[in-house]
């Protein structure tokens, strides 16, 4: 099973909802501004992706920017940074893509189509 971590005024997010439905791919949908990934969690995803940790922040949305973390996040322990992902969905790079064996933050079809079909 997919699920993917939303938020509905997210443009990348509509467009890697309608990619899904494009090619018939279902999934199950959260909105991560309520229903995000706890730091347990986000601390499974993290290693099952294979990333570094900055993949996972929303570089560009307005909590980070209101919260200096451009300038914060070099000094911040990884325990700091799970700690304040967690907190907020916003602060996590969307549409969050898991299923068992997989986690894609952010949308890029050409590696979604690799990964998915």
């Amino acid at each position: 099973m997919i699920k993917v971590y939303s938020y509905s005024r997210c443009i990348a997010c509509r467009k890697a909802l309608k990619w899904l439905d494009d090619h018939g791919i279902t999934y199950e949908l959260a909105d991560i501004r309520t229903d995000h990934p706890d730091e347990a969690l986000l601390r499974k995803l993290h290693a099952m992706s294979g990333l570094p940790l900055q993949n996972f922040w929303n570089t560009g949305g307005k909590p980070f920017r209101d919260l200096d973390l451009v300038n914060r996040l070099p000094a911040m322990s990884e325990d700091e940074q799970f700690a304040l992902l967690a907190s907020d969905g916003l602060l996590v790079k969307r549409p969050l893509l898991v299923t068992d064996s997989l986690v894609l933050p952010g949308f890029r079809s050409g590696e979604w189509g690799e990964k998915l079909l």
